[in-house]
């Protein structure tokens, strides 16, 4: 007998077994039975098995490959049993046996005898077409009976009953009088017909509420009608007055939400009984069955109880009434005609509940309560109706909207939101910021998707939006207005100063170059959805914006205000950063499009009026942008020169005046003022010298007509901009003409895209200064009159500088005698100048300053509440007052121009020095100086702070310049000298990114000087309290003298430190030394931080730390002593002489740079000087009026955790102190008690060992001992160790005095402390600590912690001890001992 196959046995095996089941011939264990085919019908059961063809398996007939995946055959109905399949019958003979005449169909009419049947009135609706079904709906009334009846069953069903329960015409009309009913109605007076009980009415034909639904009984209905009997005898035998009685109990029984719903529940039947009650009235509209039309009431219904109650839900009256002649309005319904019923009444908003705000067609924000006329069309039929204004998202909705028109109005009326959101016209009056809501839904790509519209109205719309979001209403104009201040044409970019998070770490080690191309790649593949929420104009750029505006202005001409907020936009895009400007300048036509559209060299004459296009007209906007362009970078401005062709431009609007440009007067005003400008930011680059020599003629003739044009009263704005651009202009040009032999450029890319040499002698510029001193001398005359000298703005400063850039190319020729400039300066000097220092003339100027500062006033540079960090802009809250600093009453263009003539005088004429400084003794800058170095929080870091005190740090520097300039030739008075020197280490601190070469300046120049500190530090001769006190060497007086002898070595050690980058340096120097052939942009590095840290006195030992953990060597770096002593001097002559320049670096932030020094080797500390300096510093932090303000708890700057810090240097004490005592106070000071427990548990539970090295005696230590052992200590863990600590040896009074005094004091506390509110654990622990202390054998420690009176580092053991302990003491510790003596002899 065969087996069955076996797990394991391959296809070979089966193909044996059947090969030998076949041979062996036996019977298979099942048979196999073919069955007929569904064609032929049923299989003959008699016909014998074909058990002779077996289905045997080959190998060899199986295929190689699979079957193809083909349809299968389609299937075939399978027929019947005993019918034959429809191919065996006649298709003709099936058709006439199927087949009947159609009399067979109407023999068997029979018609149905309507006679007795009643006629139903269709059920009245109060809508149109039947309510939809929805399958989530539950069916109450469903049967259970219904099975599986489908849901178009079921309500077929339910219309007939209830159909069938309302009575039929005829029999309705005849159970109610008229005549009786209108004498009942007309009896009653109209408040009672409102508690009447309507007998006979729908309203009692059957109850309302109590249905029977709920009971499983047959007679459900039945009960329902019983209790429905009952309630109207009821209400039958009670009187009116009891009815109301009853009805008041029940409202102030029930709860509102119920009694509401059962009124509303209550209406919807009394309104479809009313319905059919009308219907049947004969004085009412009557409906009669021989098919006549019915009729709409034309006066309404006389309202009911229930409607007064609810005045929210008044009855729905026709608006119109209809008339036969009137094509399909004979039925008239009044749900579709709703909306042209007067709006509902504005509900009153009785709540704090926020609501949703609405705005006017003018972008105003409408109050919630503000009743409008329909007429302004400011209502729809939207969510609250009756409140006028649209809301944000109906605004969204209507910006897709097929019709255009709504298209182009919706983005009108968000570009109005936007203007007056940032103009701070909503202020608090909304929760939340509109700019913020409106990005976060898309509105950026909105206004894309926009700009790709067909219709002009809304690319217009679309236009003006995008103008309004970009640009910051002021911004522009506030560029403009100080363009010629002092470095004015020097902007920060307008962009987020915070990068992706993944390119913060490696940016500062990066090369800008570098970081540029690894950058490219990744923000060309993020989405613009994701660029854009980091940085709006980025994500901008992403979708190809500059290709649809130049298809925009090039094709579509589009209106002039379109053209303008183009142009606007453009600008924006400029100023964000060289990439920007960069794509601006290489966009296809672009630039090339607004060149020769809106810069033409000929035009028509243009009228006073409205213009209807700008193409092929001048426009100042258009020569702005490219100004700005220009302004971003020297290349991109040698390619506008050469490529576009601008000289030619230059000259054909500068050549003419502005009355004679046959344009209106304020556009051909704006164009020269933007044309001077251009060629101004060209020639600080060195170019377009050339077009000097063409253009002398034009600008001799501009000088001259100055003076004319300055005397008129008050001066025109647009004149006076065009007139301190020009003198701006004549400025760089005279620097340029200062060095005529261009210097090689190492870039020889740079070099070929560098415009022409400069071309300009001093020959050429030198007969300027007589035209343009006689300006300045005519506009300080009118220095006295406030508002005469307001309205010259910017002259009076870009007089100032031209005269600085002129004295200084002129002492830079070496052909020209010395002697005639010194003449000029002193002629200058004595004619004009010192006659400006007497008190009355700039008094009031130096007074203002505190006043204009934003560094005295940080309110100013708060930012405004619409102000986006992915959206850059120059807006504050303050806006621009008059006394700020960009106001028009703002002293500061004025007096720093003035300080820049009296620095360049100085520095050329030392005789002049001590005159010119006379003007620092002004007491209005003295009080400016002290508020500036008072503590004080500055202002926030942002774009207008930014921008703002750039200039403020300007008039500083230079003032403290002349005053250091004044230092050298003349002694100084303690009190300047001190209050110098304060403003110089707080302006260092603070100075921004972009002003690199006033720090090195100050540097190298202010913060080592001499002369602004006190000499040879006699007043501090105390000696210092830790080391011998008999060394005189080791005073902190002496210490002092030698850091002032060792100044210069000082300087050399920080200007290595704190060194910055070398081409952030040069180009920063190349600014301000005027050196125009090295400048590479106008456009300043991205402020995100000041340059030095405000811990800059710390940074060598910051830098010797990170070396020394960078080293895996463990080599300290050469010259690590020096470096050392040098920073721990000048950190000595700082805290001694200067604290509040160490203001904002806090006490404890101090001595975690004095732990760097220990942590740098193991023999630094060592050092002679290093721990004289130590010592002294450690000192001064220890004092008094100091101690307090440490506070290691809180976050440090630049440290992460100082526990972890104080861990290290655990393990570096432990390791290389071997017992130095200065070491050991450091390590002591963290361990007071009011600090973190985690430091102690840090000493005592991993680095006990370090005890043994801890010798501080009693008497060296900084602070007083009770700031250890008060108060006492209350964690149990660190109390334990203090015992153990003491029990084993580990802590013992020879070697670790401090520490055994401390642990003693705080186990004493412990162990004999009652407090009741103590947990059962601590209470244990209190217990068992006494009685192990009772049974030590070590008979002193015993006495110490039993007797302990109180600390006295007076004594050798540091307390004092009870001679004999007090009565409550010596009670509780017998009556414990005596119970411990108990427990003992019945243990045993």
């Amino acid at each position: 007998m065969l087996s069955r196959p076996k797990p394991g046995e391959s296809e070979v095996d089966l193909l044996r077994f059947q090969s030998q089941f076949l041979a062996a011939g036996a019977a298979p264990a099942v048979q196999l039975v073919k069955k007929g085919s569904r064609r032929g019908g049923d299989t003959n059961l008699d016909h014998p098995l074909l058990q002779d063809h077996r289905d045997v398996v080959t190998l060899d007939n199986l295929p190689d490959l699979p079957p193809a995946l083909v349809p299968a055959p389609p299937k075939r109905a399978r027929p019947s049993p005993g019918r034959p399949p429809p191919e065996h019958e006649d298709p003709e003979e099936r058709l006439n046996r199927h087949d009947q005449h159609i009399t067979a169909v109407l023999t068997k009419i029979v018609e149905r005898d309507t006679s007795s049947v009643a006629v139903n009135l269709p059920v009245p609706s109060g809508v149109a077409f039947p309510p939809v079904f929805h399958r989530s709906q539950e069916r109450q009334g469903k049967s259970a009976t219904s099975g599986k009846r489908s849901i178009f069953a079921q309500e077929i069903a339910a219309k007939r009953v209830s159909e069938a329960r309302v009575p039929p015409v005829r029999e309705v009309v005849s159970t109610l009088d008229p005549l009786e009913g209108a004498a009942s109605c007309e009896a009653l007076t109209p408040r009672e017909q409102g508690y009447q009980l309507p007998w006979g009415s729908h309203s009692f034909q059957g109850p309302n509420l109590v249905t029977g639904k709920g009971l499983r009984s047959q007679d459900a209905e039945q009960e329902a009608q019983t209790i429905h009997e009952e309630n109207i005898a009821k209400l039958q035998a009670m009187a009116p007055e009891e009815i109301l009685q009853e009805q008041q109990r029940l409202l102030a029984q029930l709860d509102p939400n119920l009694v509401a719903f059962l009124r509303s529940h209550s209406h919807v039947h009394e309104q479809a009984g009313e319905k059919a009650t009308e219907e049947q009235r004969p004085g009412g509209p009557s409906v009669e069955v021989t098919g006549e039309e019915p009729t709409v009431p034309t006066s309404p219904s006389e309202p009911r109880q229930e409607d007064e109650l609810e005045p929210e839900a008044p009855a729905l009256a026709p608006p119109v009434t209809p008339h036969k002649e009137w094509l399909h309005m004979d039925t008239v319904e009044l749900e579709k005609l709703q909306w042209t019923q007067d709006l509902p009444p504005l509900r009153r908003q009785q709540t704090q509940e926020r609501m949703q705000a609405r705005f006017s067609l003018q972008g105003e924000l409408l109050a919630p309560d503000v009743d409008l006329p329909t007429h302004l069309g400011l209502h729809h039929h939207g969510e609250e109706a009756e409140r006028a204004g649209y809301s944000l998202q109906e605004l969204f909705h209507l910006t897709r909207s097929q019709v255009s028109q709504q298209r182009a109005l919706a983005l009108h009326v968000l570009a109005q939101v936007i203007s007056r959101a940032q103009a701070g016209e909503f202020g608090d009056r909304l929760v939340g910021s509109v700019l913020r809501l409106l990005l976060d839904a898309g509105f950026l790509f909105l206004l894309r998707f926009s700009l790709d519209d067909r219709v002009d109205a809304v690319i217009a719309a679309a236009v003006r939006a995008l103008q309004a979001l970009l640009v910051a209403p002021g911004d522009e104009e506030l560029l403009d207005s100080s363009f010629s201040w002092y470095h004015g044409a020097l902007t920060f970019p307008l962009m987020p100063s915070q990068e992706d998070r993944e390119d913060d770490e490696d940016e500062d080690e990066e090369a800008p170059a570098e970081k540029a191309k690894r950058k490219s790649p990744e923000e060309g593949n993020r989405p613009p959805s994701d660029l854009a929420r980091h940085d709006i104009i980025k994500g901008l750029l992403a979708t190809n914006l500059l290709p649809r505006l130049r298809y925009v202005l090039e094709v579509t001409c589009p209106a002039p205000s379109v053209v303008l907020d183009i142009l606007a936009v453009l600008i924006r895009l400029a100023r964000h950063s060289l990439e920007s400007a960069t794509r601006v300048l290489e966009c296809p036509r672009l630039i090339e499009t607004v060149v020769r559209e809106f810069l033409p060299t000929s035009w028509s004459p243009m009228g006073v009026g409205p213009v209807l296009s700008l193409h092929k007209v001048p426009c100042a906007t258009a020569m702005k942008l490219l100004r700005v362009l220009a302004s971003a970078g020297r290349n991109i401005a040698a390619r506008l020169l050469s490529s576009f062709d601008l000289r030619s431009r230059l000259c054909r609007f500068i050549a003419e005046a502005p009355q004679e440009m046959a344009l209106p007067p304020e556009e051909a005003e704006m164009l020269s003022t933007e044309a001077f400008r251009l060629w101004a930011v060209a020639a600080s680059y060195g170019q377009g010298s050339d077009l000097y020599r063409e253009l002398y003629p034009v600008l001799m003739r501009a000088l001259q007509a100055v003076p004319e044009e300055l005397s008129t009263q008050p001066p025109q704005p647009l004149s006076v901009q065009r007139i301190a651009s020009l003198l701006t202009l004549l400025t760089q040009l005279t620097l340029a003409a200062s060095s005529t032999v261009p210097e090689s450029s190492s870039d020889s890319a740079e070099a070929s895209l560098s415009a022409t040499p400069s071309l300009i002698t001093w020959t050429q510029v030198s007969g300027l200064q007589p035209l343009v001193e006689p300006f300045l001398r005519q506009t300080l005359k009118l220095l006295p009159r406030s508002e005469n000298w307001h309205a010259l703005g910017p002259v009076p400063t870009a007089c100032l500088l031209f005269l600085d850039a002129y004295y200084q190319a002129w002492s830079q020729q070496p052909s020209l005698c010395p002697g005639d400039w010194l003449q000029d300066m002193e002629r200058l000097s004595e004619g004009l100048l010192l006659p400006l220092l007497h008190p009355p003339t700039l008094g009031s100027l130096w007074d203002s300053l505190r006043c204009c500062s934003p560094l005295c006033n940080p309110q100013f540079c708060v930012p405004a509440p619409e102000a986006l960090p992915s959206l850059v802009s120059l807006g504050c809250t303050g806006g621009r007052p008059s006394l700020s600093l960009a106001g028009s009453a703002s002293p500061f263009p004025f007096l720093t121009a003035l300080l820049s003539l009296f620095n360049t005088l100085a520095r050329i004429h030392k005789g002049l020095c001590g005159q010119l400084a006379t003007i620092l003794a002004a007491p209005g800058l003295q009080n400016y100086f002290l508020q500036c170095v008072a503590p004080m929080a500055g202002p926030q870091l942002t774009p207008f702070s930014a921008w703002a005190l750039r200039h403020e740090y300007h008039l500083q520097y230079l003032a403290l310049t002349l005053a250091q300039r004044a230092a050298t030739v003349q002694p100084v008075l303690a009190v300047n000298a001190a209050l110098h020197h304060s403003m110089v280490l707080a302006l260092l601190s603070r100075v921004l990114p972009g002003s690199e070469y006033l720090a090195h300046e100050l540097l190298l120049s202010c913060v080592f000087r001499l002369e602004f500190l006190p000499p040879e530090g006699a007043d501090f001769s105390d000696r210092l309290s830790l080391g011998s006190s008999r060394d005189s060497a080791c005073g902190r007086g002496a210490l002092l003298v030698q850091a002032c002898q060792d100044l210069p070595s000082i300087r050399s050690c920080y200007l290595t430190h704190c060194s910055l980058a070398r081409a952030s340096l040069l180009a920063s120097q190349a600014l301000y030394r005027g050196e125009l052939r090295q400048i590479p942009a106008l456009l300043l590095p991205v402020p995100k931080e000041p340059l030095l840290p405000t811990d800059w006195p710390f940074l060598p030992l910051i830098h010797l730390y990170h070396q020394a953990s960078d080293t895996p060597s463990g080599l300290c770096p050469a010259d690590t002593v020096g470096t050392a002593m040098r920073a721990l001097q000048w950190v000595l002559i700082l805290e001694s002489w200067r604290p509040q320049a160490l203001w904002a670096v806090p006490p404890a932030a101090r001595l975690a740079r004095l732990m760097c020094v220990f942590l740098v080797d193991s023999e630094l500390f060592r050092e002679s000087p290093i721990q004289r300096l130590v010592a002294a510093l450690l000192a001064r932090l220890c004092q008094p009026k100091v101690l307090p303000d440490l506070k290691l708890d809180c976050p440090l700057p630049g440290l992460t955790s100082f526990p972890d810090l104080y861990a290290n240097f655990l393990e570096h004490f432990e390791a290389v102190s071997f017992g130095d005592h200065l070491f050991g106070a450091l390590v002591l000071l963290p361990l007071q008690r009011r600090f973190s427990v985690t430091l102690r548990l840090a000493l005592f539970g991993e680095h006990v060992g370090a005890l043994r090295a801890l010798g501080l005696p009693l008497t060296q230590l900084p602070v007083s001992l009770e700031y250890y052992t008060e108060p006492p200590e209350d964690n149990l863990a660190l109390l334990q160790l203090y015992f153990r600590v003491l029990v084993t040896g580990a802590l013992c009074a020879r070697w670790c005095p401090v520490l055994y005094a401390v642990a003693v004091a705080h186990v004493n506390s412990f162990i004999f402390s009652q407090d009741p509110k103590s947990s059962d654990e601590v209470k244990a622990a209190r217990r068992s600590m006494l009685q192990k202390t009772w049974m030590l054998t070590n008979e002193g420690l015993r006495q110490h912690l039993l007797h302990y009176k109180l600390p006295n580092p007076a004594l050798p053991e540091g307390f004092e001890l009870y001679l004999q302990l007090p009565s409550l003491r010596q009670q509780y510790l017998q009556r414990l001992t005596s119970g411990m003596l108990q427990n003992g002899v019945s243990e045993t």
